[in-house]
């Protein structure tokens, strides 16, 4: 199972975290798992070309993404971290089994 949590402040998203594998195919086969992982690394490298001191963490299963409310309120930023809430929603869609995705208070 992959758990998605997107966390907001004052109403904008500040970052989010990409935990565990689906576990919908073996893995190396497993193309929902791949998919979340592209769109993830998308994201954070658009933040780190952005922003130099954005905290990105990346390692086997999980990634976090994680910025401070001024740069998260920089219109590049509400713009690449909507994306990203959009484009998960759109890739777990139908695989709730294999996939979740919360927003949470910022962390």
């Amino acid at each position: 199972m992959t758990k998605i949590t997107f966390y907001k402040k004052e109403n904008i998203f500040t970052g989010f975290e990409v935990k565990g594998h689906t576990g919908k195919a073996e893995r190396g086969n497993d193309l929902l798992c791949c998919q979340i992982s592209t769109a993830a690394q998308f994201v954070a490298t658009g933040v780190l070309e952005h922003i130099k001191t954005a905290f990105v963490e990346i390692s086997d299963g999980y990634l976090k993404v994680k910025l401070d409310i001024k740069d998260a309120k920089r219109q590049d930023m509400k713009c690449l971290m909507t994306t990203a809430y959009s484009s998960f929603q759109s890739i777990i869609l139908g695989e709730e089994k294999f996939a979740k995705m919360e927003v949470q208070n910022d962390f």
